[in-house]
């Protein structure tokens, strides 16, 4: 006995739980979302504060569909219209990596600058260490991320099946 499967993406499985399953979308947007926001305050208690503790404060989880023109990670837009993001200052990326020792005066950056530099000119930027607190949090919260909205879908599954 051959066993047949029929590779579908995850659109197509999605819509048709859907069909099946009305309430599971619901239940899964509000899994995403609660999800989005304990992440963020999550990156929030460990984000780096300066004088002012802007950079921090700015953290926010909120759906991609709310935000059409932020600027994005990936140039494709998300494919689930319901997916949740996290918004912050542009300078996350500069804390989570850090930065490079290099010239801040202007043309610090091209090759005369450099020269210029080692003849004693321009202003050195030091660089900064990489303080990392998004993906690292991300990855230790992924599992339980994963296992509510997995809760979601089976409770709205759970709900089509006593019906």
């Amino acid at each position: 006995m051959a066993l047949k499967a029929t590779i579908t993406g995850k659109d197509e499985l999605f819509r048709r739980l859907t069909q099946v399953a009305p309430n599971v979308a619901k239940y899964a947007t509000e899994a995403k979302r609660k999800a989005g926001d304990e992440l963020a305050e999550a990156i929030r208690q460990r984000a780096p504060t300066g004088a002012t503790l802007e950079y921090m404060e700015s953290i926010e989880a909120d759906e991609l569909a709310n935000r059409p023109h932020q600027e994005r990670v990936s140039k494709a837009a998300a494919k689930d219209p319901t997916a949740v993001g996290l918004f912050a200052e542009y300078i996350w990326r500069w804390l989570e990596w850090g930065t490079a020792p290099h010239n801040t005066a202007k043309g610090g950056g091209t090759v005369l600058g450099q020269a210029t530099h080692r003849e004693g000119g321009g202003t050195q930027h030091p660089g900064t260490r990489a303080q990392p607190h998004i993906f690292p949090t991300y990855r230790a919260m992924k599992p339980k991320i994963m296992k509510r909205i997995r809760a979601a879908v089976n409770k709205g599954v759970r709900e089509a099946m006593n019906k």
